[in-house]
This record gives structure tokens, sequence and C-alpha cells, in this order.
């Protein structure tokens, strides 16, 4: 039953959007899972899905998921493509992985941005914006 997992609290893993530079000298923003910690992570389950408003109103993106087996300690896992014109919106990440079979589960929302407004991530070597 869902009420007897116990689900602790996550640190050292973070979600960012990032704009990628590609070899054909375009550049592309993509969704990323930063691991921070010394443990690998497994059987990640990833869900995205992005909302013009905060409460939920408006324009949706649909859902999309993701499986993942493994995110090696201190590696980053890029996720999936995000479009430009959803950067505007609210985008949600819902990420649950295991650590030596104890399971974990974290959401994160990414504010709205500019694609010009863009911070660094030093994980990645990237700018974007990271979720919180």
């Amino acid at each position: 039953m869902l009420k007897d997992l116990k689900f602790d609290p996550v640190s050292g893993v973070e979600v960012a959007i990032a704009k990628t530079p590609e070899k054909t000298g375009e550049s592309t923003f993509y969704l990323y899972i930063i691991n921070h910690k010394e443990l690998d992570l497994k059987n990640l389950l990833v869900m995205t899905e992005a909302e013009e408003k905060e409460d939920g109103s408006g324009r949706k993106t649909s859902k999309l998921r993701h499986f993942f087996e493994l995110l090696a300690a201190g590696e980053s896992l890029k996720v999936e493509t995000v479009d430009p014109s959803v950067l505007s919106f609210y985008n949600r990440v819902w990420l649950s992985f295991y650590i030596d079979g104890q399971v974990y589960d974290r959401r994160y929302m990414i504010e709205p941005f500019k694609e010009w407004d863009l911070e660094p991530i030093e994980a990645l070597d990237l700018k974007g914006r990271k979720g919180n």
C-alpha cells in the first residue's frame, strides 16, 4: 500500500532546463536531472508538464513520462527536449527514484523565464534555469 511506503526528503538532486549547443551551430533547450550525490540513483521515473498559470488554469502541455534505469553518482541526465514556447510556462517535474532499496520522491517547479534571461548552471557547464 502507498500509505505504508516511507518517503525520505530528497536532497542533492536538481532539475534544470538548459540551453545546449548542437553540432549544427543551433541551440536546443533540454530538461536535465543532476545527481550531486555520491550514490547512484536507480529506476528513475520522471513526469513532466507545463502550465501557463501557476494555479493550473490557462494553456497546458501534455504530460510526458520517462523511465531511466540509472543515473550515476555525480552525473547528469538529459531527459527531454523543451520547446522554447513553454519557457514562459510553469514547468513541473515529478521525480521518483531508488537508492539502496529506499524510494525517494520530489516535485520540482521551474518558474517561467525568457530565452535570453539565463543563469549559469555549473554542474552542466551551460546556462538555463534550475527548479525549486
